[in-house]
């Protein structure tokens, strides 16, 4: 009897961290560099990490919704990969696969004019494979976004 008490002992105290570790989207030294450097970041569901930079006034876009948006891109040590800051906007459809999971369900949550930063866990980014040599496999990704304007979807008839 006393054999049985050690592993239920043991299951009990371990399982609780074990569970912690994975709802955690985010690898244990990444989560402690986000919660020392924002430490206001709100949570959702899925992982994904956002702060609110600029409050927006506008209306949240909805699935199928064409936003346009200024952005910069930064792995979680601040090295820059893609920006588009002094380019032309970048247009896409929101909640149809265009970009990646991160940015599909953080546009959602922001209104027009809202500057947000977005710190996506690797399974709402590029995953464990990364996209080398730019972004290292299973990459804690850090966006600053900001969304310019709602465009309604294109019609069917191209409209």
């Amino acid at each position: 009897m006393r054999f049985l008490r050690l592993p239920l002992w043991v299951l009990l105290v371990i399982a609780p961290l074990a569970l912690h570790a994975q709802r955690e989207k985010f690898p244990m030294e990444d989560l402690e560099i986000i919660n020392n450097q924002w430490p206001a970041v709100q949570r959702t569901p899925t992982g994904l990490a956002t702060l609110v930079i600029k409050p927006g006034t506008g209306a949240l876009p909805q699935p199928g919704d064409r936003v346009v948006v200024r952005y910069k891109g930064s792995l979680l040590n601040g090295k820059v990969f893609d920006q588009n800051l002094t380019r032309e906007p970048f247009v896409f459809r929101v909640g149809r696969h265009e970009v990646i999971e991160g940015w599909d369900e953080g546009l959602q949550l922001m209104k027009v004019g809202e500057k947000r930063l977005l710190i996506v866990p690797s399974e709402l980014g590029y995953g464990a494979r990364g996209r080398l040599p730019v972004i290292p496999r299973s990459a804690t990704l850090v966006f600053e976004v900001e969304l310019l304007e709602i465009k309604p979807p294109i019609s069917a008839s191209g409209g």
